[in-house]
């Protein structure tokens, strides 16, 4: 179903319209060393898969699409092509120089379902929740 997100600045009391937005996909890769790994299907040691990878998080970032919200400071529509660890970033500069990047990172176990990332940012202070 997709990730969709809604900006509200909660200083002015509306939706935060002009926001840019990327997300990313947090890349997977080999467990090591017997480090318990979460499972996230399994793949052969030839390299083909039978459903998806299984690995550690590498702390390795790839940019899968950018947005800006709409009038009322949403997102929508965003694809979650596999589980793992994924991050929305949030280039707050124009409402905030003390916060001028949020970055909420947050875990897809399946990407079938919908998820909903809002945050709620203040002067000095943001929030932010999984939504429904």
């Amino acid at each position: 179903m997709g990730l969709s997100t809604h900006v509200l600045d909660t200083a002015q009391g509306r939706p935060a319209a002009g926001v840019p937005v990327r997300l990313e996909r947090g890349e997977l890769g080999p467990a090591a060393h017997g480090i318990s790994t979460e499972s996230h299907g399994t793949s052969t040691e030839t390299g083909s898969q039978t459903g998806s990878q299984t690995g550690v998080w590498t702390g390795v970032w790839t940019l899968v699409t950018e947005a800006v919200t709409d009038a009322d400071g949403r997102v929508g529509g965003l694809q979650l092509t596999a589980p793992g660890p994924w991050r929305l970033v949030f280039d707050t500069s124009a409402r905030s120089a003390f916060f001028p990047e949020v970055t909420i990172a947050f875990h897809v176990a399946d990407p079938a379902d919908h998820h909903h990332v809002p945050l709620l940012l203040a002067p000095f202070g943001y929030s932010t929740y999984r939504g429904s």
